[in-house]
């Protein structure tokens, strides 16, 4: 890769702040998880990251991935041959970390996006991208037709900056066309939604929150059957993926733990059983 080449053109910010902090952690010396494509990647991109520097929601984006990964990993290892999608990809590596050499993968987002991403990332016949709206029915087909066994839909850092019928629309359309699927996802509470315009990061781009989720069962009205199979606060990650971490992190989920901040507690990560 030729280095600060590729242009960000109208690629929302949002998906930098994520990326920048896997590229930060990847450089400790005792990281909560390694992404050296990460790094690469804001290295190579024509983007002043500076502005991020220090924020404490860095961390939190890398404790969310950490979670994420492990709920991808747990599925591939129940199903070794099934099928990952990752809905508003942005510029994730989680294939690149948690890859099983089985999975098919599934990458979609908006074409600008996947146009971005095809610098850097090559489709090969497990991994596919998909340039398309999640509101869309299109990409449906396309993984419908090539998808292998059971399918894990990660929707990490995408879902809240929808309407809530939007949300419920996807996880609907999820349910009808892949039944029994698991679909992880993330939300933030009312007054999360309200205190957004002076958030660390928020603050600093355009995208706005939109759908303000007080509770997680919502789902279960909409969808009957679904079961909430994980739902987790940043300061009460489960216990496996805690004792996973380096101490530097440890600590700081338990300083959070004991702050009880309404930004931090107000913000959850979910994993769904769809029906």
């Amino acid at each position: 890769m030729s280095p600060r080449t590729p242009s960000l053109g109208t690629v929302q910010e949002t998906l930098l702040i994520p990326l920048y902090g896997r590229a930060v952690e990847h450089r400790k010396p005792e990281p909560a998880l390694r992404d050296p494509r990460a790094e690469e990647l804001v290295a190579a991109l024509d983007y002043d990251f500076s502005r991020f520097d220090g924020l404490p929601s860095l961390t939190g984006t890398v404790l969310r991935t950490a979670l994420f990964d492990h709920w991808t990993r747990q599925f591939l290892d129940e199903h070794p041959a099934g099928t990952v999608v990752e809905i508003g990809t942005g510029l994730n590596t989680r294939y690149e970390r948690v890859d099983n050499g089985r999975a098919h993968w599934f990458d979609l987002d908006l074409p600008d996006v996947i146009e971005l991403r095809r610098a850097f990332f090559p489709e090969t016949a497990r991994r596919r991208m998909i340039a398309a709206s999640l509101t869309e029915d299109d990409w449906l087909d396309a993984v419908a037709e090539r998808a292998e066994g059971p399918c894990f839909f990660s929707a990490e850092a995408v879902l809240p900056f929808l309407e809530e019928g939007e949300v419920r629309r996807l996880a609907e359309r999820l349910a009808r066309r892949f039944p029994g699927s698991r679909l992880a996802l993330d939300s933030n509470g009312p007054e999360v939604v309200a205190a957004q315009d002076g958030h660390d990061a928020l603050s600093k781009v355009e995208a706005r929150l939109r759908w303000a989720c007080a509770d997680i069962g919502v789902v279960t009205t909409w969808l009957p059957g679904t079961a909430v199979a994980g739902s987790h606060t940043l300061s009460g990650l489960p216990e496996d993926v805690y004792l996973a971490l380096p101490a530097e992190h440890r600590r700081t989920v338990d300083d959070l733990a004991r702050q009880r901040l309404p930004q931090v507690e107000g913000y959850r990560m979910h994993l769904l059983r769809l029906p």
